[in-house]
């Protein structure tokens, strides 16, 4: 079982599939991208999309997330694939698969929804998606960012958030190889 145990809260304990079908409306397809897109926008609210690996969530990524979320209404993560992630950082990355990344990252409130990609970049989510907001980390300059120039040619802006160096999933790695060892099973 999966969950929180009653109390004052009033939360439940539900299973692992119970959980994922609960966060299935989330989750979106490229084609699906820009009817959800179109539909917030016409509802008037501000969509902001960033974009990301998200490899063993922490406390950097809530920040930058929150921040993100901050920039409009409603925010749409690409979440790069399992594919994407090797393609990006090498063949022992992801640590975290695909499904359980977004998983995690539909768990947190200022998440709206969750597209997974195979490409190494968003080029398509966004040309198909064409958010208000364009999010980044600050470590990009503006004119690296993929998508900066269609975005802000539709009338569109980009976002540029601190991150926080200290916090990084490398680092984190480097941490538990350190403490543990490489060659402990």
């Amino acid at each position: 079982m999966l969950g929180v145990r009653g109390g004052d809260c009033g939360a439940v304990e539900i299973d692992g599939q119970a959980f994922h079908r609960a966060m299935m409306p989330r989750y979106i397809t490229l084609e699906r991208l820009a009817e959800v897109g179109f539909n917030h926008r016409n509802a008037g609210k501000t969509v902001v999309f960033t974009n990301g690996c998200f490899d063993i969530l922490h406390a950097g990524h809530v920040r930058y997330l929150t921040a993100a979320k901050a920039q409009g209404d409603v925010l749409i993560v690409g979440l790069n694939s399992d594919a994407s992630v090797r393609k990006i950082k090498g063949d022992k990355r992801p640590i975290v698969g695909q499904e359980q990344r977004a998983e995690v990252l539909a768990g947190l409130a200022c998440v709206d929804y969750i597209a997974i990609f195979d490409e190494p970049d968003p080029y398509r989510l966004i040309r198909s998606l064409m958010p208000d907001v364009l999010v980044k980390g600050a470590d990009w300059p503006e004119d690296a960012i993929i998508g900066a120039d269609i975005v802000k040619a539709a009338g569109g802006r980009v976002a540029r958030i601190d991150v926080v160096a200290e916090i990084s999933t490398s680092r984190i790695i480097e941490t538990i190889l350190a403490r543990y060892g490489e060659a402990r099973s």
